[in-house]
């Protein structure tokens, strides 16, 4: 028997190594704090894990001259994070085994989507992985730039929201109890809603533990509930059927169709593959219509026609296809109708914040303003009893 010590990235990496010279693994057992870190975790791939950052650096250094195997032994070499070493480690033993590219991205889907390893198993019959990567890039980016664009448009008015949450709570449970004590050793007849806010502050004052937990269970229930819809469509289906806001959702929903499928249509990837991609990244309701417009377009509908069939265009939108259908680039056709869609929810989103903040902010300053204005109508009341 034959101990061996050996630099390796994880378990895969030293049995390789050990293969190679014609050895038989009878144990391992790890040496270092790497390895072990490796061994530890059991989840690395399940770490956050940047496509979008492991694309740009990929496409500079074969643009750079480097073959695949070399890119990614550079991007290991460099690679402080764990989680992201043990994924390019395990491309580079696939690569090193004579797999494909696609074929070891797909042996880890949970780092590399369906629609990014159809994409380079486009480029493979090409063999313009460099290209792909530049659409996918781009591709990703103008994706992340809406979702940005709809979190930063957020962040103000959920300050607002919470900052005069927090204010009225303060009011309401700390200040006001206060002026119930003074005010219950006048004996004076008070205004009726002033009486009804004091008995609810007295009400708070005596059983405020009881309000506090019964308010953080609320929240956590609040939070459980939208994290739920979210995580099963219901919140998305919620949104579609607020007045105007369903409108905008649909369209962009529509933007992402048109941007992904024009980007695999580009990429030289057949019209059924490509919607059949597609209809795996929206939601189940348009899945389903993605899936009916293919099974038209298989008995001979053009794609235009499949796709106003089954809900999948607007007006605007029919028409450029149509224009892309006759010239050949129904691609770009579809490129383009993203973009102006993508615009449209741009200029909506931007109006849709700047009247709903001045909304919000008068919401709560008439909240803050009411407590307070029945807080000193007693106050006013004995001053005139004193005149």
């Amino acid at each position: 028997m034959i101990e061996l010590l050996l630099d390796a990235i994880n378990e895969s990496h030293a049995r390789q190594q050990i293969k190679e010279r014609g050895l038989f693994v009878v144990s391992l057992s790890a040496q270092n704090s790497l390895f072990k870190t490796g061994r530890k975790t059991g989840h690395l791939s399940k770490s956050k894990f940047s496509l979008l950052l492991f694309s740009q650096e990929l496409h500079a250094l074969l643009g750079a001259g480097l073959s695949i195997v070399e890119s990614l032994e550079a991007l290991l070499e460099k690679e402080a994070n764990p989680a992201t070493a043990s994924i390019l480690s395990k491309l580079l033993l696939g690569l090193q085994e004579g797999k494909r590219f696609s074929q070891v991205l797909a042996e880890q889907p949970e780092s590399f989507t369906h629609l990014y390893v159809g994409i380079v198993q486009a480029s493979e019959r090409t063999s313009n992985l460099g290209i792909s990567l530049e659409r996918y890039i781009s591709y990703q980016s103008r994706v992340d730039l809406i979702r940005n664009k709809v979190i930063s448009a957020l962040i103000y008015p959920s300050i607002l929201f919470i900052v005069g949450a927090a204010v009225t709570l303060f009011l309401l449970a700390y200040v006001v109890p206060r002026f119930a004590d003074v005010y219950r050793g006048t004996g004076r007849q008070l205004p009726w809603l002033s009486q009804q806010m004091l008995e609810w502050g007295s009400f708070a004052s005596q059983h405020g533990s009881g309000l506090l937990f019964g308010l953080l269970a609320l929240i956590i229930a609040v939070a459980w509930t939208v994290w739920h819809l979210s995580k099963q469509g219901g919140f998305v289906e919620l949104l579609r059927k607020l007045p105007g806001v369903g409108d905008y959702l649909r369209i962009y929903h529509l933007s992402r169709i048109y941007l992904t499928l024009g980007m695999l249509l580009d990429g030289g990837i057949p019209i059924i593959n490509a919607l059949t991609t597609v209809s795996a990244t929206t939601n189940r309701q348009l899945s389903l219509a993605l899936q009916k417009a293919s099974n038209a377009i298989q008995t001979g509908v053009i794609l235009s026609e499949a796709f106003s069939q089954n809900g999948l265009t607007t007006p605007i939108s029919y028409r450029m296809l149509r224009v892309g259908e006759r010239s050949g680039e129904l691609g770009r056709m579809l490129t383009q109708s993203a973009n102006f869609y993508e615009g449209e929810i741009s200029r909506w989103i931007d109006r849709f914040i700047r009247s709903f903040e001045p909304i919000l902010m008068a919401v709560i300053g008439i909240v803050v303003g009411v407590i307070v204005v029945l807080l000193y109508m007693p106050i006013f009341d004995l001053a005139d009893g004193l005149g």
